[in-house]
C-alpha cells in the first residue's frame, strides 16, 4: 500500500507504476494491474484506480485496449504527452530526493526517540 505523503493517492499509485517501468520491473507490453487489483492492493476506490491508470496513459506509461486492459509503455511509444529526456531525468532525480528525505526523516525520528529515552532514563 502506498503511504500517505500529502499527495493524491492516484498520483502515488501512478508514480509507483512509472518507477517500475523505468526500473524495468515492468517491460513495455506487460499487462498492468487491473482496476480491481489496484483497489485491493492500495485500499482505494474504483475512481482512484481509474485516475491512476488515466494518469499513466496521459503521461505515456500505459496503453489501454478495450476489453483487454492496460499495458506498460514508455513515453516514446505513442504517448499523448511526450516529456523530453530532461524531464525524465528531473523526475527520476526528484523521486530519489523524495526517497532520501523520507529516509532522513525516519532516521531523525529514531534519533529523537533515543534522546527522549535517554533523557527520561537519566
Amino acid at each position: 500500500m502506498a503511504e500517505f505523503t500529502g499527495r493524491a493517492m492516484y498520483l502515488q499509485i501512478a508514480d509507483e507504476i512509472k518507477r517500475q517501468i523505468r526500473n524495468e520491473e515492468l517491460a513495455p507490453g506487460d499487462q498492468l494491474p487491473s482496476e480491481a487489483k489496484l483497489m485491493r492492493d492500495h485500499d482505494v476506490s474504483r475512481t482512484v484506480a481509474r485516475q491512476a491508470i488515466s494518469r499513466l496513459r496521459e503521461d505515456g506509461y500505459a496503453i489501454s485496449h478495450q476489453g483487454k486492459g492496460s499495458f506498460a509503455a514508455l513515453p516514446s511509444e505513442g504517448a499523448t504527452k511526450r516529456p523530453g529526456s530532461e524531464y525524465e531525468q528531473i523526475t527520476q532525480h526528484l523521486d530519489q530526493v523524495l526517497h532520501d528525505v523520507r529516509d532522513l526523516a525516519r532516521r531523525m525520528d529514531d534519533l529523537e526517540a533515543m534522546v527522549r529515552q535517554q533523557s527520561s532514563g537519566s
